[in-house]
């Protein structure tokens, strides 16, 4: 299962085009998804969040930077072919729920973004997927040992940053980075005997898109010293937000919107993947739903053409089970909206409670 975002977003303060700057100082627009627009319109978090997300830039680049020229390429590999870095700004925005301008908060951001792209290394490797945020994935480039070891390396660098925020930041990072194997453990070896295939399935999505969006809230409510019930609160927000995200971007794969989500329609249907609308449409052909039993058919039938491939979307996608599907992903929406809660009334809130519905809606 893979992540990506479209490029449909708003400009907002001085910072920085993500893509591009250097520092905070030439900086340009900074781009925010629709679902953060709120802060497009507000004088003073617009800036403040632009200037932090600038100087995680600039960290970031100066974080993967090595000596040896090999290492260096690899680990810019990924940095450079761009990327929306939501779970950083998650961090940044976090953080105003408190005192934002704490140097550990731009540092813990940092590290969550490395964490993020160590895993993309892994992961491309492990679904043999070619291409990245539209460029050669590592592992076509280097083959599969360098962008391995280049993941690791990456990991290793976050280790030693979070290791300078101290013991609670770096007991957060072990256990992140456990749920992240073991998700994809889990993953890749399937439901247990007897277990239900979608509660499998939504706990892999938890350990693998989930913690590390928790941990992104968590540890910039930690940092900017925020009480211990705003941190708990954007635990449960970022678990739920990211899960309601994965699921839209796996419904998205089978209902064809390339151009929001960045993947070729069907890419799950064809490798194998069993996403959310093919999990509910099994279990509507067990329960002796024909139409369903028809689609199951032909996902499961060779994909290898990309006509027969097409067709399988197609039936997929207008299937009712696959609206059924998006009911599940605004389900987990609104209950991040639900974990917000307990937390005053601010345009950070309402860009959070913006930001859960977006995803669903694609807006992100």
């Amino acid at each position: 299962m893979t992540q990506s975002f479209s490029s449909g977003w708003a400009s907002v303060g001085r910072g920085s085009a993500l893509d591009t700057a250097e520092s905070p100082d030439d900086a340009e627009a900074l781009r925010l998804p629709p679902g953060f627009a709120l802060i497009a319109d507000d004088p003073d978090l617009g800036p403040s969040v632009s200037s932090c997300l600038a100087e995680v830039e600039k960290q970031l680049r100066s974080a993967i930077s090595n000596s040896d020229p090999l290492a260096d390429a690899t680990s810019r590999h990924l940095v450079e072919a761009g990327g929306k870095r939501i779970r950083p700004l998650l961090t940044i925005l976090a953080a105003h729920l408190g005192n934002p301008a704490r140097a550990k908060v731009v540092q813990a951001a940092v590290v969550v973004e490395l964490t993020h792209l160590a895993t993309l290394y892994h992961d491309d490797v492990m679904d043999s997927a070619p291409y990245r945020r539209g460029a050669p994935t590592a592992h076509e480039v280097w083959g599969n040992s360098v962008a391995i070891l280049t993941g690791d390396l990456i990991f290793a660098r976050a280790s030693i940053l979070v290791s300078e925020l101290g013991g609670e930041a770096l007991g957060i990072q072990a256990r992140t980075f456990e749920r992240l194997c073991i998700g994809q453990l889990h993953e890749t070896v399937g439901p247990r005997d007897g277990q239900d295939d979608l509660e499998h399935y939504l706990s892999v999505i938890a350990d693998k898109t989930g913690s590390l969006v928790a941990a992104s809230g968590q540890l910039g409510a930690l940092f900017a010293d925020t009480p211990r019930e705003v941190v708990d609160v954007m635990v449960s927000y970022g678990e739920k937000v990211g899960v309601a995200f994965q699921l839209a971007d796996d419904v998205i794969d089978v209902t064809g919107l390339k151009v929001k989500s960045g993947k070729a329609p069907g890419t799950d249907l064809r490798e194998g993947v069993p996403t959310l609308p093919v999990i509910l449409l099994r279990r509507a052909a067990a329960a002796g739903d024909s139409s369903a039993a028809d689609v199951v058919a032909l996902v499961d039938g060779d994909l290898s053409s990309d006509e027969a491939l097409a067709e399988a979307v197609a039936a997929v996608r207008t299937h009712p089970q696959t609206q059924a599907a998006w009911g599940v992903a605004q389900q987990w929406a609104d209950d991040a909206v639900a974990a917000l809660r307990p937390l005053p009334d601010s345009v950070v809130k309402q860009a959070l409670e913006s930001f859960a519905q977006a995803v669903v809606s694609r807006d992100v």
